[in-house]
């Protein structure tokens, strides 16, 4: 039995609340925030939907709640685990919130800030820079996108 890293085992946890997401109708992204020793401070899914929030994104919600849990906005020392690649909003709220790393699953071809060449995480002008890994556990984070997204289609045919 092959055994999961560190940064797997993380992105597992946000593929858990993007099922959460899936299950409440909600576009399936998942998103957990770990301190340094490797402890999940906080979990969120989407949430756009059922609450009529445009900035209620995972990535956004689970730093909301890392900060109150720590009473401190400033991130620093923390990983952003996300299962989609993070939009230009939310890799913005990571850099505002000053997390040292954010690891996402799928690349978003359409909406992904990466994708869109909105390199904000790197720019010397901000400043606050993070590092960035994508494509961790890719096909697991596509897939409950792909499905979600298939279903939608099936039912508006």
């Amino acid at each position: 039995m092959k055994k999961f890293s560190d940064i797997e085992w993380n992105m597992q946890s946000a593929l858990l609340e993007a099922e959460l997401a899936y299950k409440s109708n909600e576009v399936p992204v998942g998103a957990v925030v770990v301190d340094k020793s490797g402890t999940i401070l906080s979990k969120a899914h989407n949430e756009k939907e059922s609450v009529f929030d445009p900035c209620g994104h995972a990535e956004v919600l689970a730093l909301k709640k890392a900060a109150a849990l720590t009473k401190n906005w400033r991130l620093q020392d923390t990983t952003l685990f996300v299962t989609l690649e993070p939009c230009p909003m939310c890799l913005s709220a990571a850099l505002h919130a000053r997390v040292g790393a954010i690891v996402f699953g799928a690349y978003d071809l359409k909406g992904g800030a990466l994708s869109l060449g909105y390199n904000l995480y790197k720019d010397q002008r901000l400043n606050h820079n993070c590092s960035i890994m994508g494509g961790v556990l890719h096909y697991k984070c596509s897939n409950i996108l792909s499905n979600f997204f298939r279903e939608k289609r099936k039912f508006h045919s």
